[in-house]
């Protein structure tokens, strides 16, 4: 299989206008999460999707590959479709990597790269529950799925419901799991889920997933121990720095 990673960096972000060029510890968030990716070997190669001439050149200083596209695309699937296009590479799968996790492992990307077997039309990512806190965060997505690993729902609330215990004990009577938010497309699919028009349960949760499972499409789920750590503000990157035990 040939398995494509593309790493959509915006740099028109609401809350963080050029995020993929802050500097963390001597290298742009955009470089690190480039570096990280290019690891990993069941990647058959590795571009950034941006909106911004900045960004491109950026990009290409470091050795990238880079390809620039609309900017006005709703998420960042509909990014890596247009990348695939543009970019005129022949893939079977993509790999949608966050631009603003410049710490990822390479194996929590071949974790998920294993499942694109041909079979699988969409897969993500989730990692085990162990708290009363993070079950009941509303910022955290949680999952339910079938006997074949495949996504039932995403949401912000807690589900299932566990009858005849306290809130404090439900994830001590019942295996949660919530979502680690790194997804990958078969080819075919990904042009197919771009062309749907926005759900109605994605429109109430705001989970672009939702619109996928809503529609009829499968979309099989990896464990993993790897937990997503992003940076979405400016105070985030000392946070990410402490927790990576890294000097700025």
């Amino acid at each position: 299989m040939n398995i494509l990673g593309i790493i959509p960096a915006r740099y028109a972000s609401t809350r963080f206008p050029g995020k993929p060029l802050i500097q963390i510890a001597g290298k742009s968030m955009l470089q690190r999460v480039y570096e990280q990716s290019i690891k990993a070997d069941k990647l058959t190669d590795v571009i950034i999707a941006t909106d911004d001439d900045r960004i491109v050149a950026h990009a290409e200083s470091f050795g990238a590959k880079v390809v620039l596209t609309k900017p006005n695309h709703p998420s960042g699937t509909d990014r890596c479709f247009e990348a695939l296009v543009n970019s005129k590479i022949q893939a079977d799968y993509i790999i949608n990597i966050q631009g603003d996790e410049p710490f990822i492992d390479p194996i929590q990307i071949n974790e998920l790269a294993s499942i694109c077997d041909g079979n699988t039309e969409l897969a993500t990512q989730m990692i085990p529950v162990d708290s009363y806190e993070v079950l009941f965060d509303t910022g955290e997505v949680k999952i339910v799925m079938n006997e074949h690993h495949e996504a039932l729902y995403f949401s912000r609330m807690v589900i299932p419901f566990v009858k005849g215990f306290p809130e404090n004990q439900w994830h001590l009577q019942h295996q949660y799991y919530r979502h680690v938010g790194m997804y990958a497309y078969r080819t075919d699919i990904l042009q197919k889920i771009t062309e749907l028009s926005p759900s109605t349960l994605e429109n109430a949760e705001s989970l672009e997933q939702l619109r996928w499972v809503q529609n009829g499409f499968k979309i099989k789920l990896v464990q993993t121990k790897f937990d997503s750590h992003c940076i979405d503000t400016p105070s985030d990157i000392e946070k990410v720095l402490k927790l990576m035990k890294i000097e700025a």
